[in-house]
């Protein structure tokens, strides 16, 4: 079976003008409103193709498109490969118009302009078969629908024929997973496009650098369908290809006719949004809102109880440090019990945290494994929940908790609930660690349910954000990174590392990078220095600091103990201050300056005020940072920047307009921070 289409050329679409011109009789183009992005759409006797540019070079060059079906020999047939017509081309102009209650930003306002082609075939399964493209100043996207029609209900999906050929041999980044199965959590590397091999599987994002353009590939709108990977292309040519991940309930001796989804298209059905996320250089990209406006609209009404805020957290410091009184009263000892978490609270209360993370093994049979006996809804003996909870509640001071995601699915219609009555704030669910349509299920079970006894959640081995944060503002944040807490048992945690995350998984939303390490150690002394309990990190202060600035997440941690957080006098670190103050969710995000791997300087703001954080690689550097974002009028500056060890700070204050500059002195493995506020108000 074979559905083809038509390709999009010469016909801009810009500021609500709608525009139709065709320039051959196979090809069609939409514009984005500032006429810099296009995409053309190509039907030939061959199939359905793409291309894309931008400021009239090309990106994407001519590009495959389609749907490869299961079981229909040989090797499947795809629809979009040939023996289509277009029989109808619609061109609107809109808006992703919406606010988002924690995020990056406030309010979203993606103008856009769309083409949508419908396709016709004289037989097959499918005979109609439509195509969406929208290009944004900030992107393009594509997606397949499958309109309601006769004959058609459910069929299964072996995989799509969606590709992005590159013009050049071009500089990219991505994590190769090498396997379906896993935590979403890696190394971003360097590599040619040339030496991408069929046997990769990178995950979201795939950005590359043109020499004249950055570009990230990415996934949107992701409901009741495999999350996507990326190979290299086939041929060899230059470019990759999407992969979707197989379902688990495939016959595991099945090498190549294996299925990826099975979609039921009684009423209808619609792909996930293929974007490119586009920008003059890769630093542009972190501007973008591209992945939440293709995200399907809030399902979530009321929002008035998601809380952005940080959290005091247990298991990266492993609950090692001595109670304070009264807290020890006959002799207590830090531990999972209840003095345990009334310490964490006072703790988390007089920084001013909105929240406390009591993570895993609290619960009767807690484990992080799969365990029919364990009841999640039974804290165990040593931890009294309700007074836990109440006293947190006198402290102004939620609760969130943690959960294996099998023990949750066995009992989540009674445990959430309960937690609801107890009066939880948010769940933390982990080791989920898969992509496929069958755990897009769970997602959305889980999602919709939590919305519906108002709890938040964080999501550990989540695969990378694809719009759901849009679509359930109660998700938080998520894990799918290499995060703070492999310093515990590696040296994978550097500061380049730290770096290129900004360039690449935060492009996509939210992560639960676990910041607040403040025990420091040189990469040299970290060999002698790493611990599994109270473990150090191989970045500075400054860089701790810069973290909470350059990482989106409205779920925070401040990871270690309590005591890391005070000098031997009692008086708080250095940098203490900056914690108090930082916000965790944004009404504006902007790129400053930085190179991909090396630096980055990103500027936020919270309602007057506005924050920066900068970090550096191995080098040490001597940054300006211009504050044209500022608005008019006089501003008080308080600078917090590298000091003479890796564990002090230099802390300053200046004025400062939106005509000057700050200049940011940065350690080796370093970083800075500054809060800008207008003058007269209290920093």
């Amino acid at each position: 079976m074979v559905i083809s289409a038509s390709i999009v050329r010469g016909c801009a679409l810009s500021f609500g003008l709608l525009c139709a011109a065709q320039v051959s009789a196979d090809t069609f183009t939409a514009a984005s409103p500032d006429q810099r992005n296009r995409i053309e759409v190509t039907l030939t006797d061959k199939g359905l193709t793409y291309a894309v540019s931008r400021n009239g070079k090309a990106v994407i060059t001519p590009s495959s498109l389609g749907l490869t079906l299961q079981n229909r020999p040989p090797f499947g047939t795809s629809i979009g490969a040939g023996g289509f017509t277009l029989v109808d081309q619609k061109t609107t102009s809109g808006a992703d118009q919406f606010t988002l209650p924690v995020g990056k930003v406030k309010s979203v306002n993606a103008r856009y302009n769309q083409t949508e082609f419908t396709y016709r075939a004289a037989s097959g399964d499918v005979k109609t078969l439509k195509l969406i493209v929208r290009a944004y100043d900030d992107g393009v996207a594509l997606r397949y629908v499958i309109p309601k029609q006769d004959g058609v209900g459910a069929f299964d999906l072996q995989d799509e024929m969606t590709a992005f050929n590159f013009a050049a041999d071009y500089d990219c980044w991505g994590l190769n997973q090498g396997r379906f199965e896993n935590s979403f959590e890696g190394e971003h590397d360097a590599i040619k496009a040339s030496q991408m091999r069929v046997f990769h599987l990178f995950q979201a994002p795939v950005v590359c650098d043109t020499g004249d353009a950055a570009f990230a590939i990415a996934e949107s709108g992701l409901k009741a369908y495999p999350g996507a990977y990326y190979t290299a292309l086939s041929d060899a040519s230059y470019g990759v290809k999407v992969v979707l991940t197989p379902r688990k309930d495939n016959d595991p001796g099945a090498r190549f006719n294996t299925r990826a989804a099975r979609i039921d298209a009684t009423n209808g059905f619609e792909t996930p949004w293929r974007v490119i996320m586009l920008g003059d250089q890769p630093g542009n990209l972190i501007d973008s809102n591209l992945i939440n406006a293709l995200g399907e609209p809030s399902v979530v009404k009321d929002t008035s109880w998601i809380k952005p805020g940080l959290s005091a957290w247990d298991w990266w410091n492993g609950n090692d440090f001595p109670l304070p009184a009264p807290h020890n009263a006959n002799g207590q000892k830090s531990g999972m019990n209840t003095a345990t978490y009334k310490a964490y609270t006072d703790f988390a209360a007089e920084l001013g945290l909105e929240y406390i993370l009591i993570d895993e093994g609290w619960s009767v049979g807690s484990t992080v494994e799969p365990n029919a006996a364990a009841d999640i809804t039974k804290p165990k003996p040593e931890m009294d929940m309700a007074e836990i909870i109440a006293y947190a509640k006198s402290k102004g001071v939620g609760v969130w908790i943690w959960l294996q995601w099998q023990q949750l699915d066995n009992q989540m219609d009674e445990a959430l609930a309960t937690y609801e009555r107890w009066g939880i704030k948010g769940i933390k669910v982990d080791f989920l660690n898969r992509n496929d349509q069958e755990i897009m299920d769970y997602y959305q079970r889980l999602l919709t349910k939590t919305a519906q006894h108002k709890l938040m959640v964080d999501l550990h081995g989540a695969f990378p954000p694809a719009g759901l944060t849009r679509t359930y503002p109660h998700y938080m944040t998520q894990e799918g990174v290499l995060g703070a807490e492999n310093n515990k048992w590696s040296r994978r945690i550097t500061a380049h590392h730290n770096i290129m995350l900004a360039y690449t998984r935060g492009l996509l939303g939210p992560m639960d990078y676990t910041q607040g390490g403040f025990r420091h150690a040189t990469p040299a002394e970290f060999p002698a220095k790493q611990s599994f309990i109270n473990p150090y990190v191989m970045t500075t202060r400054g860089a701790a600091l810069a973290m909470y600035v350059v990482y989106e997440s409205p779920f925070g941690m401040v990871s270690d103990s309590p005591p890391a957080y005070r000098k031997a006098d009692g008086t708080w670190e250095d940098g203490v201050d900056f914690i108090k103050a930082v916000p965790a969710s944004w009404d504006e995000t902007r790129f400053v300056a930085g190179e991909i791997g090396q630096s980055v300087i990103i500027a936020r703001r919270s309602g007057k005020d506005w924050y920066i954080g900068a970090m550096t690689d191995d080098q040490a550097r001597e940054v300006t940072v211009p504050l044209g974002f500022l608005g008019d009028g006089a501003y008080g500056a308080k600078l917090w920047q590298d000091g003479a060890t890796i564990s002090t700070l230099n802390v300053t204050d200046s004025k400062v307009d939106k005509a000057g500059s700050v200049t940011l002195k940065l350690a080796a493995n370093g970083g800075a921070v500054v809060k800008i506020s207008p003058a007269g108000k209290k920093k």
